[in-house]
């Protein structure tokens, strides 16, 4: 079993257009990923680390990675394949609230 990192983007006026059934749906989903063992968070406010050449750590607040829509949360999951942690992803609250879930898997 391999482990993937999720990036779940989405805004409020893409997630309160979803119908509420719809919405209330995708939440007792990530309820079950949780109960299953994934591990799940809503982003926060980021920071940049650098350390070029070991000579002196450098922190700057915000977020490298651009996107159209913010960031909303992470995920760590297990799944066998990409295709079935993709399934286990394609009823989160990001993925059908007119967001997108990016699904990256963990290599060792």
């Amino acid at each position: 079993m391999g482990k993937f990192i999720t990036i779940g983007y989405g805004d409020s006026e893409g997630y309160e257009r979803t119908a509420e059934e719809v919405r209330a749906a995708a939440h007792e989903h990530d309820s079950r990923l949780r109960a299953g063992g994934a591990e799940m968070g809503i982003a926060g406010e980021p920071v940049q680390v650098r350390n070029h050449d070991a000579a002196g750590t450098q922190v700057t607040p915000g977020p490298f990675l651009r996107s159209d829509l913010p960031v909303a949360g992470f995920a760590i999951i297990e799944a066998d394949t990409l295709e079935e942690a993709t399934r286990m992803v394609a009823g989160t609250p990001c993925a059908v609230a007119h967001g997108v879930v990016e699904v990256w898997p963990l290599q060792r």
